[in-house]
């Protein structure tokens, strides 16, 4: 990176910095969440192009477990923090592996699973996050689980936050 870059996104994180500070002191639910995406994170994937529609359907594995989404409501206003609540169902005899959740967040699939991980244990049940802070925007979540034969079941969430 050059002097200017680094320069230029310089105000940004000072003020990021800020508002956290401000939050903090000011006892916003916000500052005891854990943040799953920065706001510069959130703001590059919302600038990202529009990935190409594909001119096939996915490919869904007979059998795959299901990824099921308690929390948030999304037929409700989702506001920041929010609770992702997200239940897995095997097919049987397979059971869940819950060392293989992965969670990716937007255009760009950022691999999130560690900031989800330190907020909630996964379990073969499922995750359960009090309190995730996301910036106010759009958002897409991919999240994966695979079971005890190898299939991968995927479950894509996208809503805003207000």
């Amino acid at each position: 990176m050059t002097t200017s870059t680094l320069s230029s996104r310089r105000p940004l994180a000072v003020f990021n910095l800020c508002a956290l500070g401000l939050m903090l002191a000011l006892g916003s639910p916000v500052a005891n969440a854990q943040w799953l995406v920065t706001p510069e994170e959130a703001q590059t994937s919302q600038a990202a192009p529009q990935a190409l529609t594909p001119r096939t359907a996915p490919v869904i594995t007979p059998g795959a477990p299901r990824v099921n989404l308690l929390a948030p409501n999304l037929s409700n206003t989702v506001s920041s923090p929010t609770r992702i609540q997200v239940r897995f169902e095997p097919t049987s005899p397979a059971s869940i592996k819950p060392e293989t959740f992965k969670v990716r967040y937007g255009a760009f699939k950022l691999d999130i699973t560690g900031r989800i991980t330190a907020a909630s244990k996964v379990t073969a049940e499922g995750i359960d996050v009090a309190e995730a802070a996301l910036p106010k925007g759009s958002h897409r979540l991919f999240i994966e689980i695979q079971d005890s034969m190898g299939r991968v079941g995927e479950r894509v969430v996208a809503f805003v936050v207000e």
